[in-house]
């Protein structure tokens, strides 16, 4: 069974996309390669269930299990030492991908507080876009009673389009909630 908004990608997004563009062979139309989720625990050197916490909230928003991150520098300042734990990530490919950019759309981002829109500036200059997201209780996976801390995280939508403005074009035709100018 196939994801409805990858059918939806291969009916509606990818002939405006060619019609735009000009594109003369279906493999130059730009599509979404992954999903990158990271969330980072800065408290994790003075508490690990933070960690713990942060691992958990991620596996179940993104339904796979996370990578624990490490430090690769010892910073003083912060008390961080090099191999410490600072954070999570998990990378979603395929059906997974497209089930939580669905589930992004519809559900989580709506949910944030005075939304208005996303911004359009939040490209890299490579076709990836990324969002922060200051609480992750905007997830229905997310029980808010058993949240320690709130705490963000970073999503990039990793994309194979060359510039931002395909990017900005693919994106809008698979209906991303962008702030209206």
């Amino acid at each position: 069974m196939t994801p409805r908004l990858l059918e939806e990608y291969r009916k509606e997004a990818v002939p405006a996309l060619v019609k735009r563009f000009g594109y003369k062979n279906l493999m130059m139309v730009p599509k979404f390669d992954k999903i990158s989720v990271n969330i980072g625990v800065g408290e994790a050197s003075q508490s690990p269930n933070l960690l713990e916490d942060a691992v958990l909230t991620l596996r179940n928003i993104s339904g796979q299990q996370p990578s624990v991150r490490k430090a690769k520098k010892s910073i003083a300042n912060f008390k961080l030492r090099e191999g410490m734990s600072v954070g999570a990530m998990v990378t979603l490919r395929k059906a997974r991908m497209w089930e939580f950019y669905d589930r992004l759309i519809n559900t989580a981002i709506p949910q944030i507080r005075d939304f208005r829109g996303m911004p359009t500036n939040c490209f890299d200059g490579h076709g990836n876009y990324t969002i922060g997201l200051r609480e992750q209780i905007v997830f229905p996976e997310i029980k808010i009673d058993k949240v320690a801390k709130i705490r963000g995280m970073n999503i990039t939508l990793v994309t194979s389009a060359k510039t931002d403005e395909e990017a900005l074009e693919l994106l809008k035709a698979m209906k991303f909630p962008f702030r209206r100018k």
